[in-house]
């Protein structure tokens, strides 16, 4: 199942050297665990999303590897020391291999 929905990202757009800010995530998706049945009694295959990335500036900094337990909609909050200004990119990967992005900029004053 690729993914298809628009992620959703909550990052202050201005913050203090040092400071350390909260960043909140959310994405829509099934995460079929691949462990349920159909109507017809078949197997309903895995499809989740295994890899949350986040970077700035092109530096990963967070990584969390997601298994069949997490919830449909995943949502994934984290905090991150400001330093300087640039752009955050987030990235889920899907089973299949489809991929969705989010990008926001911080400024530090």
């Amino acid at each position: 199942m690729a993914i298809k929905s628009k992620p959703r990202v909550k990052v202050p757009s201005e913050a203090k050297a040092g400071e350390i800010i909260e960043i909140k995530t959310l994405i829509s998706h099934e995460m079929e665990s691949g462990q349920r049945k159909d109507s017809s009694g078949k197997t309903i295959p895995r499809a989740i999303i295994n890899t949350f990335t986040a970077s700035f500036n092109g530096k990963p900094f967070f990584e969390a590897n997601w298994f069949t337990a997490v919830s449909a909609n995943p949502y994934q909050a984290f905090f991150y020391k400001a330093s300087e200004s640039g752009e955050f990119t987030f990235t889920w990967k899907d089973d299949d291999g489809s991929e969705q992005s989010a990008t926001a900029k911080l400024t530090v004053a």
